[in-house]
């Protein structure tokens, strides 16, 4: 799916960012991918054709840097994932424009083809992860934990592998709204006019699509039509409750956005940041429309930086990685596995959006056609 990125707050300011200017000089790709006496980076499948973790490392720590796009600092606890990744090896990343959409990430890939600024790794919605793979842009990989993801989270050689989610979600400032909503009926209430937002636009943001998804679950529909949900969107907003104002921290704290659909590690972060303002940011899964996704992993081909491209990866999906996520309220693709070994943060699961029953996904195909049926439908059905 669409991945929105619309977060640059936080912990920014630690990320060292990289900003290019159109029509910029490229930069030529530094030639780290081999060595005569060591392995192609480049080629490897597993950590195993380094020679081992530790070997991967080393040749990681050669190459000294990552590069990375679309990843908001507050988005899922990026930022401190970052942070820590640096911090254990020494490794430089270099994090562009975090505000960018998984479009954007497909097209670096593409138009940056033999450039050092090419992006490494790439973090997707899924459908564009699929739609990436079928394309031949990514490299296959499978990271030390690969046999301990579910199937049907990642694909049979490592082009993609699902990593963290969560459920949409509404958020609410409970010290606006005297009583806040819990399922997508709810929201077309007359006392919640002008205050009903996303966190982007549903043709483009995959936290805005999956909100559409949502209401189609909670009004009749499936993941074989979503037209349900785009109908729900239209009577929101002729009830004048739709507020087509983009969700932020910001828009949060000065009032723009009281009410946001969105997924429910978001959400639930923002309730602390939120909490030190003075603000009392309720989350609640709404109760008529459960709907879960996931974000994938990919590295790039062509990445200028292939052995700290896959050293990011193991990172990732370590006991670690999956904890950091889980540390911004994103469900970790390990969750299951780490619950029976006990390498999971039981308190930080604790604090996890409580939700009833298991999750249900759409296939790519099911998904696809949503997009194609809410890119044909939405705007008439908001703007009309």
């Amino acid at each position: 799916m669409f991945t929105p990125r619309a977060r640059a707050a936080g912990v920014a300011a630690a990320l060292t960012v990289v900003t290019a200017a159109c029509g910029a000089a490229p930069g030529t790709q530094q030639s780290t991918a081999s060595s005569s006496s060591g392995p192609n980076a480049a080629t490897a499948t597993s950590a195993a054709d380094f020679g081992g973790l530790d070997k991967l490392v080393e040749a990681a720590k050669k190459e000294g840097n990552l590069h990375v796009i679309a990843l908001p600092p507050d988005w899922a606890n990026y930022g401190e994932i970052i942070q820590k990744f640096q911090a254990k090896y020494g490794i430089k990343i270099e994090s562009e424009t975090p505000d960018a959409a998984s479009a954007d990430e497909i097209n670096a890939v593409k138009t940056r083809k033999g450039q050092d600024r090419a992006p490494d790794v790439l973090d997707l919605g899924q459908s564009f992860a699929i739609s990436g793979a079928g394309e031949g842009l990514f490299a296959p990989y499978k990271v030390q934990s690969f046999d301990k993801i579910p199937e049907g989270q990642k694909e049979a050689t490592g082009l993609w592998v699902n990593d963290y989610g969560g459920y949409v979600s509404i958020g609410c400032d409970a010290k606006k709204i005297a009583t806040c909503p819990t399922s997508f009926a709810d929201l077309l209430k007359p006392e919640y006019k002008g205050k009903v937002a996303m966190n982007g636009n549903p043709t483009k943001a995959g936290s805005a699509f999956a909100g559409v998804y949502a209401a189609a679950l909670a009004n009749g529909g499936s993941f074989d039509d979503i037209q349900p949900g785009i109908d729900f969107f239209k009577k929101l907003k002729d009830a004048g409750n739709y507020n087509p104002v983009e969700t932020t921290p910001a828009t949060i704290e000065k009032g723009e956005t009281q009410i946001s659909i969105d997924w429910d590690y978001n959400n639930a972060a923002y309730a602390p940041q939120m909490a030190a303002k003075g603000l009392d940011w309720k989350v609640n899964i709404p109760s008529d429309g459960k709907y879960f996704q996931m974000y994938a992993q990919a590295i790039n081909k062509d990445a200028p930086h292939p052995a700290a491209a896959r050293l990011w990866q193991e990172y990732l999906y370590s006991a670690e990685g999956q904890n950091l996520f889980l540390k911004g309220f994103a469900r970790p693709v390990l969750l299951p596995s780490m619950t029976s070994d006990g390498t999971v943060d039981k308190a930080l699961a604790e604090k996890l959006p409580s939700v009833e029953g298991s999750p249900t996904f759409p296939t790519s195909q099911q998904v696809d056609a949503a997009k194609a049926k809410l890119a044909s439908g939405w705007d008439a059905a908001i703007s009309g």
